[in-house]
């Protein structure tokens, strides 16, 4: 069987394109390194292997679950730590007919205040094809904080810019160590340097719920 925690060391042949500046003021320590990390995104749950998503560290030791004990689609998960510590709350909304995603922290009552983000789906149309991405404002902002942009059309793979285009995270599905590519839900993640994880990881949360996983 193969492992699915990262086996994939980056170097500099096979780096993702570097980022000019890609932070947030509101990131803790704690969920944020000074190097890009990698992490192994499974989209499946530990709890009778059920919805819901499992992240990995380099180390293969699991830092972040979302445990989604209903079989049909959700339109509210719970983003935590290992420990079940709750970090976020991401709810999916739907106003006139539009869908647009909502993160909360873990200390900020859902409906009493406003998101840490939002997330709304942004298309258009290129010589009759049509192009979509995703706009992610931060807080109070209405402007574009990042850009969360799907790869290659059905595919699980996307990547995540900030309003300048530059590199903030990507993920891909997951090569193992003897080359072999594993299932469309495990991936590889690369967060840049000075990135919030957790708020990467919401965001994967985010793109789950879009893509009807979670």
């Amino acid at each position: 069987m193969s492992k699915i925690h990262p086996l994939i060391i980056l170097n500099s042949s096979h780096e993702a394109p570097s980022s000019s500046t890609a932070s947030t003021s509101s990131c803790s320590n704690k969920y944020m390194t000074s190097k890009r990390e990698t992490f192994t995104i499974w989209m499946k749950s530990l709890v009778m292997q059920g919805n819901g998503c499992t992240a990995f560290d380099e180390s293969g030791e699991i830092v972040y679950r979302i445990d989604n004990y209903d079989n049909k689609h959700s339109n509210e998960v719970y983003l935590m730590d290992l420990r079940g510590k709750l970090l976020f709350t991401v709810r999916e909304k739907k106003m006139c007919g539009f869908l647009s995603w909502e993160g909360y922290k873990s200390n900020t009552f859902v409906g009493a205040n406003r998101p840490m983000f939002r997330v709304r789906k942004s298309c258009r149309g290129i010589l009759g094809n049509n192009e979509c991405s995703y706009k992610v404002s931060m807080g109070s902002e209405t402007s574009c904080s990042y850009k969360l942009e799907a790869l290659g059309g059905k595919s699980s793979a996307f990547r995540i810019t900030d309003s300048n285009g530059g590199f903030v995270a990507e993920a891909k599905r997951k090569q193992s160590s003897s080359g072999v590519v594993l299932g469309d839900d495990v991936l590889s993640l690369v967060v840049e340097a000075h990135v919030d994880h957790s708020l990467i990881m919401a965001l994967v949360t985010v793109y789950g719920l879009i893509r009807h996983q979670l």
